[in-house]
């Protein structure tokens, strides 16, 4: 598996971004307000994943008292890094998106309130792509030493 490309997650935020601010010129008005739930869940995915990334590298390179880690669980925690990239730039493309479209109707409580909780998940959505990215480096697998020799 190949590390992930900043490059294809921004690209992904904005084609997002931009499919979202297109779709709701028409929906906007019918849609229900966005939930404020999507923040702590988002930021506790992000903190999941900053805590498995920072103990599997202990494990990894066998810090302290830690117990060597199975390859397998190695391998699907970098399958869960790279998908929460992915998932967290295209959600946060989406927030994006409707930020964007809220910011010129803020003197309006509702797009107001819908401003900022999709302000904040798009932050959120920040932070788990770099808990994601942080996650998949913490999974490769360290050089050995004896291999230069």
């Amino acid at each position: 598996m190949k590390p992930t490309r900043p490059g294809v997650l921004v690209g992904l935020v904005v084609l997002f971004a931009v499919i979202t601010w297109a779709l709701l010129k028409p929906l906007y008005s019918s849609l229900p307000t966005v939930p404020w739930t999507a923040i702590p869940t988002v930021l506790l995915l992000a903190v999941g994943e900053i805590y498995s990334g920072w103990m599997t590298k202990a494990r990894i390179e066998r810090k302290g008292d830690t117990e060597p880690v199975e390859p397998l669980a190695v391998a699907r925690l970098a399958a869960l890094a790279k998908a929460s990239a992915y998932g967290g730039a295209a959600f946060g493309g989406v927030f994006a998106g409707f930020a964007l479209y809220t910011v010129d109707l803020l003197e309006q409580s509702v797009p107001q309130r819908d401003f900022l909780i999709t302000g904040g998940s798009f932050l959120g959505c920040v932070v788990l792509v770099g808990a994601a990215l942080y996650l998949e480096h913490c999974c490769k697998v360290p050089k050995d030493p004896e291999e230069d020799r």
